[in-house]
């Protein structure tokens, strides 16, 4: 038998402990669990124009690897000059491309090179370096190189879920470049158990949209004929990207290849790889929307090279 005072006791607790949960239960029956709400973050992209594929070549290979690009892709080479490019002491060669197609930032070190760099894929420019790595934390990145100034701005490294690093760079004068005639895809590799974690932070970061998202994607374009993997494709200001969900169980050379180049006419570009030292490393792919190949350049970039139907 609960007395008055007992009962109206017991009534507060009950409300205390139920009432939070009841809520909680209600925000949840109300929405999809797969909802997640995205942190608010300011546009920090400039444009694609200004992403750059970073590429590490030796000293001796350095001449033979732009020339081969400007020839293949097309463009012009900036003059090239001694850099410390790191947070770190440490001493390269830095030059680089601008071709129609994408801009290649080319370093040639001449002391160890100084972890993490040469593991980050790309630099992405942004207006304002602590908001972008404000969003990049909000959004699931971590900074592994926080940070730094060079001589002509400020960079510093991020991680996202998957492992996939990148730079982030800001230029003190900034730099003006044309619009490209066609924007190169970053290609990602990523486990099936980090690609959602993976994309929803890029997306997040970038203000970007999924394009689309076949989870039966012909795997005949990494080189296995007669199986599917998860090919998801991106585009945002910062430029497009494709995510590869895979087993990892991958041949030669896929994984390798950092960003694919959309050229008009696949053929006549091959023709100029033959005859400026690009080696064709996969079997010609022809699917439902684009044909593609994959290539090394001199000095051991591997890029791949595709033409939209």
């Amino acid at each position: 038998m609960l007395f008055p005072s007992m009962t109206v006791r017991a009534s507060r607790v009950c409300t205390r402990f139920l009432l939070p949960i009841v809520l909680t239960l209600s925000v949840h029956i109300g929405q999809p669990l797969a909802a997640k709400p995205q942190a608010e973050t300011p546009e920090v992209a400039v444009g694609p124009q200004y992403g750059s594929t970073h590429v590490y070549v030796k000293a001796a290979d350095f001449d033979a690897f732009v020339n081969s690009v400007v020839a293949t892709l097309g463009g012009k080479a900036s003059a090239r000059i001694p850099a410390t490019v790191t947070p770190t002491p440490s001493k390269a060669q830095f030059q680089y491309v601008l071709t129609s197609l994408g801009m290649l930032s080319i370093f040639a070190y001449e002391t160890p090179i100084p972890y993490p760099f040469g593991l980050e894929r790309t630099g992405w420019l942004v207006g304002d370096m602590d908001l972008a790595l404000k969003a990049a934390r909000d959004n699931g990145a971590e900074v592994i190189a926080d940070k730094w100034r060079d001589p002509i701005g400020d960079d510093a490294i991020i991680q996202w879920p998957g492992g996939v690093k990148m730079q982030l760079y800001v230029h003190f004068t900034p730099a003006k470049h044309e619009p490209l005639n066609a924007v190169p895809e970053t290609r990602v590799y990523v486990s099936r158990d980090r690609a959602d974690a993976f994309v929803q932070g890029i997306i997040g970061f970038s203000q970007g949209t999924v394009v689309s998202d076949d989870l039966h994607a012909d795997a005949a374009e990494l080189g296995k004929p007669g199986e599917a993997f998860r090919r998801i494709r991106l585009d945002s200001h910062f430029g497009k990207l494709q995510v590869n969900v895979t087993d990892g169980h991958l041949p030669y050379p896929f994984g390798y290849e950092i960003t694919g180049y959309e050229v008009k006419d696949l053929d006549a570009t091959l023709e100029k790889c033959k005859s400026n030292g690009v080696i064709v490393l996969s079997t010609r792919f022809d699917g439902a929307d684009r044909s593609s190949v994959t290539v090394q350049f001199p000095g051991g970039y591997i890029a791949e090279l595709h033409q939209v139907r």
